[in-house]
C-alpha cells in the first residue's frame, strides 16, 4: 500500500509540473473591444453621467397588481420544507410582505445612498457605484488605493451597501483606505446588455480593465465572488499590469489538473490538505452531490437562458422564487431542511426583494443568464482563457459554506501568487452580503501584505 501511495505521489507531483509548465506557456490572447451595443453611429460618448435610480411609480403599482393577482400555488409535499426548492407557504409570506409592507420609496432612497454613475462602454451604458472615503484624518497621512468589488449571479450591486462603508472608512490599523468602483456587470440591473453574441466574463474583463481606465485608474485592487471572481480572475490574467492584487471569496478553477488533484486528495488527503481541514473538501462523493443538487439552474442558463428569461419576465412572483431560493441553499445548504428557508439568518425580507426588484424593475434577467451561455459555449472555450495563470498577488476566503471550494495546493497550480488563504469562521456563497466584516477585514488584511511586498521590492532595486 505504501509503494502504490508513493508511486501516486510522484505521478502526481509530475503531472502537475508539467500542467502548470504548459499554462505558463499559453499566450495571453488579445480580445477584440467589441463593440456590444446598438450604438454604432459615430464616435463612442467618454462622459461619466450622474445617475440615480427612479422607478416610476406606474412600474411599483404594476408589480403590486401582478403579484396580487397571482395564481394559488400547488401546496408543498408533507415535511418537505425547501427540499423541492423554495417552499411555496413561505412564498406567499414574502409575496404578502412584498405587497403590504415593503416600502419601494424608502428602499430605493436607500440604494440611491452612495454617488451612482453611467458611462458608455464598447457600446453598452455600464452603471456603476464610485464611493470615495470619507472623514479622513488630518493627523495622518493615508493611502487611498483603487478597489473594484464586482458582484456575481443571482446578485447585484445591492449585495455591497453594508460593507461599502467598511471599505471606505479609514481604520485605526491601516495606513490605507479603499475608493470604491462597484459596477453592474453588463446585462445586470442598470447596466445594459449586449445586443449581439460572444460577451462572456474575459470580455467583461476587457469592458472593467476600459472603465477603470475612462476613470483614470492605471493599476489597481479587485475584489469578486461568483461571477465576479472569475471576471475578476479574468482581468488578472489578460491585464497583469493593471491588477495590483486580486481577492476571491470564491476560490476555484476547473481544469482536467484540479479534477485530478482532487481524486488523488480522496486517496492521499496529506497531498492536498491538512488533516483539520479534510472535511471542508471531502469526501468528493459529498461535494459532487451538492453539485449536482444545486447547479441544475446552470445548465438551463448555459443552454436556453431566453427561454427561462421569458418564463420569468411577466412574473414577479415567479421571480421572487427563482432567486430567492438561492439565497437559502447557497447560503447554507442545512437550511433547505426549514420551513423558512432560514433566509432571515443572514438577510431580511427587504434586503432580499431590493435585491429582487433591481431584475424586476429593469427587465434584466434574461440579458444577465445569457452570461452562463456565452462563457461555456465552445467559441468561448476555444480562447483557453480559464487555462491562463494568474501570477499577481491573490488573496482567497474559503468561506466555509461556499459551493466551489478548492484547497490552496490545489489553486497554486493555477494561482501561482497566493499570499493569503484563510479559513472563515462562517458564511457562504454571498459573502459580502451575509459577513461583510469579515470580508472586509480579510480584504484590509491581503491588501496590506501585497502593499508591504510592493514596499519591500521597491526598496530592493
Amino acid at each position: 500500500m505504501l509503494k502504490v501511495a508513493v508511486v501516486l505521489a510522484l505521478l502526481a507531483s509530475g503531472i502537475a509540473l508539467y500542467l502548470r509548465c504548459c499554462s505558463s506557456n499559453l499566450e495571453v490572447p488579445i480580445l477584440p473591444e467589441t463593440n456590444w451595443g446598438s450604438k454604432n453611429n459615430g464616435k463612442e460618448s467618454t462622459e461619466i453621467r450622474p445617475f440615480k435610480i427612479d422607478v416610476p411609480q406606474s412600474v411599483v403599482e404594476d408589480l403590486k397588481y401582478r403579484i396580487t393577482h397571482r395564481r394559488t400555488y400547488t401546496e408543498p409535499l408533507e415535511d418537505t420544507a425547501w427540499t423541492y426548492g423554495i417552499s411555496t407557504k413561505y412564498l406567499n409570506t414574502i409575496l404578502d410582505y412584498w405587497t403590504s409592507k415593503y416600502n419601494w420609496t424608502e428602499r430605493q432612497a436607500l440604494l440611491n445612498k452612495y454617488p451612482q454613475f453611467k458611462t458608455t462602454i464598447q457600446g453598452l451604458d455600464i452603471h456603476f457605484y464610485h464611493v470615495r472615503p470619507t472623514n479622513l484624518p488630518k493627523d495622518r497621512k493615508l493611502k487611498v488605493l483603487p478597489l473594484m468589488i464586482i458582484h456575481g449571479w443571482p446578485g447585484s450591486v445591492v449585495e455591497f451597501q453594508k460593507i461599502i462603508p467598511m471599505l471606505t472608512t479609514p481604520s485605526p490599523n491601516h495606513d490605507f483606505v479603499f475608493e470604491l468602483i462597484v459596477p453592474s456587470l453588463p446585462g445586470y440591473g442598470f447596466s445594459e446588455g449586449a445586443v449581439r453574441p460572444g460577451m462572456g466574463a474575459a470580455q467583461i474583463a476587457v469592458i472593467f480593465k476600459n472603465l477603470m481606465h475612462r476613470l483614470g485608474f492605471e493599476k489597481f485592487y479587485l475584489q469578486g465572488g461568483d461571477w465576479g471572481s472569475l471576471v475578476s480572475s479574468n482581468l488578472a490574467s489578460l491585464f497583469p499590469e493593471k491588477v495590483i492584487g486580486v481577492h476571491l471569496n470564491m476560490c476555484n478553477f476547473n481544469r482536467p489538473s484540479s479534477l485530478f488533484w482532487g481524486i488523488v486528495g480522496s486517496y492521499i488527503p496529506a497531498l492536498i490538505v491538512e488533516s483539520e481541514h479534510y472535511s471542508k473538501f471531502y469526501p468528493l462523493s459529498t461535494a459532487i452531490k451538492t453539485l449536482i443538487e444545486e447547479t441544475g439552474y446552470f445548465h438551463i442558463q448555459a443552454t436556453k437562458p431566453d427561454t427561462i428569461g421569458a418564463a420569468l419576465a411577466s412574473s414577479p412572483d415567479g421571480l421572487a422564487a427563482y432567486i430567492i431560493e438561492k439565497f437559502s441553499t447557497w447560503t447554507n445548504k442545512a437550511y433547505r431542511d426549514r420551513d423558512d428557508g432560514g433566509i432571515l439568518e443572514k438577510y431580511t425580507i427587504d434586503e432580499l426583494l431590493d435585491n429582487v426588484m433591481v431584475y424586476w424593475v429593469t427587465n434584466s434577467f434574461t440579458t444577465s443568464a445569457r452570461l452562463y451561455a456565452e462563457s461555456t459555449n465552445s467559441a468561448y472555450r476555444a480562447l483557453k482563457i480559464e487555462e491562463l495563470p494568474i501570477k499577481v498577488p491573490t488573496g482567497c476566503a474559503m468561506f466555509p459554506h461556499e459551493l466551489l471550494a478548492q484547497p490552496k495546493s490545489i489553486l497554486a497550480s493555477k494561482f501561482h501568487n497566493i499570499i493569503q488563504y484563510n479559513y472563515m469562521l462562517r458564511g457562504g456563497h454571498f459573502a459580502a452580503f451575509e459577513e461583510p466584516r469579515l470580508l472586509a477585514d480579510d480584504v484590509f488584511s491581503f491588501v496590506k501584505k501585497t502593499e508591504e511586498m510592493t514596499k519591500q521590492s521597491e526598496q530592493k532595486k
